[in-house]
């Protein structure tokens, strides 16, 4: 038998059931980190427990949009359930992308509970030097 003895977990079992777990018209937000690396923006997403399959990774006029569904684990008529804390249902968020950010080469990949999403930067956007001439380096424009 396994026993709780914090008791913040209880307030935080007691909101999961009155507000509820996601659903498809009311997702639950998934936590993430976002960095820039090199030539490329790296978003993770926490999806622990998901089947890769349940993933979803649209994008539409620069807004990514990730959902994902965590479904119960199967139980027979034999199974009593004695503590259920993981949520389930849907989760979701959409990112909106700039510009600067290149979404026809988009990848992403999915290991260990950790949603990767990697996306290139234009090349217009990257860092470069640009040379300053001198004063005798000037031509001229004829009109």
């Amino acid at each position: 038998m396994l026993m709780r003895t914090d008791p913040f977990r209880d307030l935080d079992r007691f909101a999961q059931q009155v507000f509820g777990a996601g659903t498809w018209s009311k997702p639950a937000a998934m936590p993430m980190d976002a960095y820039r690396a090199g030539d490329e923006f790296v978003v993770c997403f926490d999806l622990p427990g998901v089947d890769p399959g349940a993933v979803e990774l649209d994008i539409e006029r620069n807004v990514l949009t990730v959902k994902a569904e965590r479904r119960p684990l199967p139980t027979g008529d034999d199974v009593r359930m004695h503590v259920s804390e993981r949520r389930l249902g849907v989760f979701s968020r959409q990112l909106f992308l700039g510009d600067t950010l290149d979404t026809e080469h988009i990848t992403a990949n999915y290991d260990a509970g950790v949603l990767t999403v990697r996306i290139p930067i234009v090349e217009k956007a990257k860092p470069r030097r640009i040379e300053v001439g001198g004063a005798g380096d000037r031509t001229q424009l004829e009109a």
